[in-house]
């Protein structure tokens, strides 16, 4: 596992979850860490286990100096993009950080207006210590939300895609229709709604 790195100053780190799903809302989590208190074991959240995501989440709650998970809804998705979806998500979650950080990093190629200094990081969630937390709070949390729509609409498999576009996913789609957590804006969804 690599060790990730650790900048000086209140940093916060910045990713999100769910940007290629077919439903639900983009999660994205701002976390600033305690260098007083590492966290063990912080690595992109995709390369972790849904156990070892779950215990990761537990620590970072409990010893960053600041977090903070948002979202941005179906129906903003649809009506902004999820480019611009996201970059509100992201906007959000440092927004409700109890602490102010001194500057951002964020994980990807973009940066959002945060009114600081903001840098992207490609791989940042490999990279960054508080990215990878923020990775893991994000996916944790988007995660938990598309288990309980699974319980709504069964018959989508929602528990186990997590709202990608599987081919199980894709088959209930045509099957049942869209249903209100689906992205109408796209492409697989837009195709089924066409007279």
């Amino acid at each position: 596992m690599p060790e990730l790195s650790v900048p000086a100053g209140l940093v916060c780190g910045i990713d999100e979850a769910g940007r290629g799903p077919l439903a639900g809302p983009v999660v994205a989590a701002a976390v600033i860490l305690d260098p007083a208190r590492p966290i063990a074991g912080l690595n992109d959240s995709k390369k972790l286990s849904e156990k070892r995501r779950d215990e990761l989440a537990v620590a970072i709650r409990a010893q960053a100096i600041a977090w903070a998970v948002a979202e941005a809804s179906v129906e903003e998705i649809d009506r902004l993009n999820i480019l611009h979806a996201t970059m509100l998500a992201m906007q959000r979650a440092v927004a409700g950080l109890a602490v102010r950080p001194e500057r951002a990093l964020v994980d990807g190629n973009r940066c959002p207006a945060l009114g600081m200094p903001s840098e992207a990081v490609v791989k940042g969630d490999g990279k960054v210590a508080a990215i990878a937390a923020a990775s893991i709070l994000a996916k944790t949390v988007r995660d938990a939300g598309m288990r309980a729509l699974d319980e709504s609409f069964p018959q989508y498999g929602f528990a186990r895609h997590m709202g990608y576009p599987t081919a199980a996913h894709c088959r209930a789609l045509r099957e049942h229709g869209p249903t209100p957590a689906h992205r109408r804006s796209f492409g697989p969804v837009a195709q089924l709604m066409l007279p």
